[in-house]
């Protein structure tokens, strides 16, 4: 292994809606075990608790003008994390692969030889109605559900 070989592993891990009770048990596990935590924006607070105090935070959120890290940044601290770090979890809001740029990391990471893992999260999606009790598919009323940005 050369010194530019990564040591590590990225996760790309959903966060879901906001709610600990809707992570994945593999999702809290990675979240309490990482070396490494970069975080969008819409994580909720409750779940940054779940961070452990010695691993490193980053937030590389994005709201609507207003970007911490440009996307080429937020992909190139990945591949630097995993340099150095067994455990990155990069932790985006609701699910990765789900209007989260998560398929662009995942190429961008696999291109420059890191390891990567996607662990999927409840996208608001479908979180927020069905808080509201409404289906998003029902036998009488609807027969599809199409996802809009």
């Amino acid at each position: 292994m050369t010194s530019s070989d990564p040591v590590g592993k990225v996760y790309l891990v959903g966060a879901g809606p906001g709610d600990p009770g809707l992570l994945t048990v593999k999702a809290k596990t990675l979240i309490e075990c990482a070396d490494v935590v970069v975080y969008d924006a819409l994580i909720s607070e409750p779940i940054l608790a779940l961070i452990p105090p010695q691993a490193e935070r980053v937030h590389a959120g994005k709201r609507r003008g207003r970007h911490s890290l440009l996307q080429e940044q937020t992909t190139q601290l990945l591949i630097d994390l995993a340099q150095r770090h067994a455990v990155v979890v990069r932790l985006k809001g609701g699910d990765p692969f789900v209007f989260g740029r998560g398929g662009e990391e995942m190429a961008d990471l696999l291109a420059a030889g890191v390891r990567v893992e996607v662990v999927p999260g409840v996208t608001s999606g479908i979180a927020a109605p069905a808080y509201a009790g409404i289906p998003l598919t029902h036998r009488q009323y609807s027969s599809s559900v199409t996802f809009v940005t």
